[in-house]
């Protein structure tokens, strides 16, 4: 627990701590209400390796029921195509989204149309789609989305939000769908990559018509009007705009998280106000070092204070929270990298089990999915 000087504050977060002791009444929130989620996509793998979760008195529980007896409400879970190691392929998207939907949880399925990580820096073609020409790639877009949103729909998980893409500002689908490299902006890049979008849009509507399709893109503090101005110009379509906030990362932005946050509310208040429909954070993540803990909190609560104001936000989804003790995924230890560093858990002792780490939701959390 961290030390507030605010009493008041202390108070409340105390409150929170101990709301998600024990077994609570779950009573699921209506679709369409402010989601307060979590991409927990690297939770299967964790389990595999032996990680564990408590609730605050170090009870175990699994990690799903423990969030969602905290506060949480909805889950966000990536897909990649054909990953080697199969984590988030088809198969291991359907192991959680069953524990999803098993607990009463609102689901977004997060669609890369890659077989790693897609983002602004790498939307690489899966291996399979390499030879093909734009149109057999729309046709992958559309049969891959069907693919995924079937199989959910054949065990009765209805997905609230589908995300066609994973922070696609510099299109998808490398380099097909590519909008500019270092000479700029590409020949026909808008109009291949919105017609990209535009086939997993029309794939996902056609087997879950009321689902909300997302178009998701990075930087929050940035004003990127023009982005979902030109993909509609040209054929694209969306319900509702994603966005990504990491407000702690300064050597990124070179912005106070102060600043990263006034920007973000000021840039979704010109998306809404030009293109009418919802925004949500799709993902946002805070530094999770013990160090770091009460600045998280100040920043999750200063974010919300805003967020809340505005009757259109649609919620936020914390990227991967549940990581903690420098636990890192078998890809990142294939290439070397160090684990990752804005989880949203902390380390507890379990009472009856002094010989494996627990993990439990930290304060900045908590907030956020109470709030």
């Amino acid at each position: 627990m961290i030390r507030l000087t605010n009493f008041i504050l202390a108070a409340i977060i105390a409150v929170l701590c101990t709301a998600c002791v024990g077994e609570s009444k779950y009573v699921p929130d209506p679709v369409g209400s402010y989601a307060r989620g979590a991409d927990c996509s690297w939770l299967t793998e964790q389990e595999r390796d032996g990680v564990l979760f408590a609730d605050s008195l170090g009870n175990p529980k699994e990690c799903m029921r423990l969030m969602r007896d905290c506060g949480l409400n909805a889950v966000r879970l990536r897909v990649w195509v054909n990953h080697a190691t199969g984590w988030c392929n088809l198969e291991d998207v359907l192991v959680k989204a069953r524990r999803v939907h098993q607990l009463r949880l609102r689901l977004m399925i997060d669609i890369h149309y890659s077989d790693y990580f897609a983002d602004p820096a790498t939307q690489t073609t899966p291996a399979a789609w390499q030879d093909y020409d734009m149109a057999q790639l729309r046709q992958a877009v559309a049969d891959h989305t069907a693919e995924v949103l079937n199989a959910l729909n054949a065990e009765g998980i209805t997905p609230e939000w589908i995300q066609i893409g994973n922070e696609t500002r510099n299109g998808m689908l490398w380099p097909s769908g590519k909008l500019w490299d270092t000479e700029g902006a590409i020949d026909g890049g808008w109009e291949r990559y919105a017609s990209l979008e535009r086939a997993g849009y029309d794939a996902a509507k056609a087997v879950f018509p009321n689902a909300n399709i997302i178009v998701h893109i990075d930087n929050a503090y940035q004003d990127n009007t023009w982005f979902f101005r030109a993909l509609i110009e040209n054929g694209g379509r969306f319900d509702m705009i994603g966005l990504s906030h990491y407000p702690m990362m300064a050597e990124w932005s070179h912005k106070t998280w102060q600043e990263m946050n006034s920007l973000a509310i000021a840039n979704m208040i010109r998306l809404h106000e030009e293109f009418g429909c919802p925004v949500m954070m799709a993902e946002i993540g805070t530094l999770g070092e013990p160090a770091k803990e009460q600045e998280a909190l100040q920043v999750v609560t200063d974010l919300l204070a805003q967020a809340k104001q505005l009757p259109w936000f649609a919620g936020t989804f914390y990227w991967e929270p549940q990581v903690f003790a420098n636990w890192r995924p078998q890809e990142y230890e294939a290439v070397g990298w160090g684990a990752y560093g804005m989880g949203a858990f902390k380390t507890v002792k379990c009472p009856s089990d002094s010989l494996h780490l627990y993990g439990t939701p930290n304060d900045a959390f908590l907030y956020l999915v109470r709030r």
